[in-house]
């Protein structure tokens, strides 16, 4: 005899079954977690680019990975995987960490604020054009027709975005403008870097692991920007610049990465990597409510790039 609870826990699983199980049975879940964690890396150029208006760039790097930092330490703690790295792979880590925090956000922040978000974002893209050239030299792999074409087609794009902006009134200075540029550029070299040191590492320690030191390595190595001034910086952040700290911080970087980290498990990471072309479209839609002005030569250089960065991928 089926008592009524009973009929109403078995009616309450087949409900959640016939909600939840198509996104757990196919890549329905992987892609929406991919297109969500796009859409919070996308909104990153944004409130970096509002917020250095009122902290300095180099100063909101640190604050975001001082904040990350212990956060990750916490969730690593708490998969109970792979906690420990040997200390013979510190000069690796060490790498990482000025490359893929330090120096890469550095760069990246500073580029922002002298450029503007939807252009940071589109050049930021060309790190897969970095990694493509660094990985021919340092792990030989095959450069073939479709990799060069990729290539060509992203920095053909590279400089029609720089030159078509220089010109703009939007930017009173075009030098400070095209330094700028050449920050966010130098930004996705250090991500290529990154990546290619990074590639021997995750063949033998957890990516998640890695990337944790990384962030606490990075976070010393931000000290020497940030130590004359930091103090005075604390004393006079808002609220408001605080709640951008914290979205960096928690969404951008702990959250982002543990979804990205969740989709690689789950598809190959060429597929994955794919997603990543959205993030300078949501941007770009997002900086039309900051109205930058978006002109018919960066939509073109935008379109090379990220066909370029697509064609580079597939092959």
């Amino acid at each position: 005899m089926i008592t009524l609870f009973e009929q109403k826990k078995t009616q309450n699983l087949l409900l959640t079954k016939l909600l939840f199980t198509p996104f757990m049975n196919n890549k329905l879940l992987v892609s929406f977690v991919l297109v969500l964690v796009s859409f919070v890396w996308a909104g990153s150029f944004i409130v970096v680019k509002t917020v250095t208006e009122e902290i300095d760039p180099i100063d909101l790097g640190f604050l975001r990975f001082l904040v990350a930092t212990p956060i990750m330490f916490l969730v690593l703690l708490i998969r109970r995987k792979d906690i420990l790295i040997p200390k013979k792979e510190l000069p690796s880590l060490s790498i990482l960490g000025l490359t893929g925090v330090t120096l890469l956000y550095l760069f990246q922040f500073v580029g922002i604020k002298y450029t503007n978000a939807s252009t940071s974002a589109v050049l930021i893209n060309t790190n897969v054009i970095f990694i493509a050239i660094l990985s021919a030299f340092f792990l030989k792999e095959t450069f073939g027709r479709k990799k060069i074409s990729g290539i060509s087609l992203s920095f053909l794009g590279v400089i029609v975005i720089i030159f078509s902006n220089t010109s703009l009134e939007i930017f009173p200075s075009g030098d400070i403008f095209f330094i700028g540029c050449v920050l966010i550029l130098l930004s996705a070299f250090c991500w290529a870097v990154y990546s290619i040191v990074g590639k021997r590492l995750l063949k033998t320690y957890d990516m998640f692991t890695v990337t944790t030191y990384a962030f606490a390595l990075g976070t010393l190595f931000y000290i020497p920007f940030v130590i004359s001034d930091i103090i005075v910086t604390l004393q006079t952040v808002t609220i408001g610049a605080w709640m951008a700290v914290l979205y960096l911080a928690l969404v951008c970087s702990v959250f982002g990465y543990i979804g990205w980290y969740y989709a690689l498990k789950k598809t190959e990471a060429s597929k994955a990597a794919v997603f990543l072309n959205l993030i300078p479209l949501f941007t770009i839609t997002m900086s039309l409510f900051l109205g930058e002005v978006i002109t018919v030569f960066f939509l073109l250089g935008a379109t090379l790039i990220i066909f370029g960065v697509y064609i580079t991928q597939k092959s």
